[in-house]
């Protein structure tokens, strides 16, 4: 239980952040996205569920405060974290690279998977401008913002894994 409510207060603060803080430090109106980066971690740290729950979580707080569908972003960011579940076997903490590069991917595929709902189907095809403009952008700045913010998540991880233990001895 302690678990859920830290992360659902970290999901929270990363959706803070990512629509105030970095709003206001945007380059060229190009934001990181710090969900992306909080799925795609809980799920290659603790599994499929984790991932599934941060996902949902991260998904529907975008849903309700800027989108006009219910359920879209939600089922993007729980298939993300879905995915990246699927690699919890061989995530080792002090590796940092294994993990910005499932983030990368992972940011690469919510920003393919918008492009074709928000703007394909609208019959606006100009992809690699899109590509070059918004994509590429938003990948670095995301990965640039994952070396600082990925230490603190994998601590905070550390940290609930050791009071889960700690508190699962208690029973033994």
């Amino acid at each position: 239980m302690k678990r859920k409510i830290v992360v659902f207060f970290m999901i929270l603060i990363c959706f803070l952040l990512q629509c105030t803080v970095f709003q206001a430090l945007s380059l060229g109106g190009i934001v990181p996205n710090l969900l992306i980066m909080l799925t795609s971690s809980f799920g290659f740290m603790k599994g499929r569920k984790e991932g599934i729950f941060v996902g949902f979580i991260s998904g529907m707080l975008i849903d309700v405060f800027y989108s006009s569908f219910y359920g879209g972003y939600a089922l993007i960011y729980m298939v993300i974290g879905y995915a990246n579940g699927y690699f919890h076997r061989i995530f080792y903490p002090e590796d940092v690279k294994l993990p910005i590069i499932f983030i990368t991917v992972s940011d690469f595929i919510y920003c393919i998977i918008t492009y074709v709902f928000l703007f394909l189907l609208r019959t606006r095809i100009h992809f690699f401008f899109y590509l070059k403009s918004v994509i590429f952008p938003e990948l670095v700045y995301t990965v640039v913002i994952t070396v600082i913010f990925y230490r603190l998540i994998l601590l905070i991880h550390r940290k609930l894994e050791e009071s889960e233990k700690r508190s699962a001895s208690k029973f033994v």
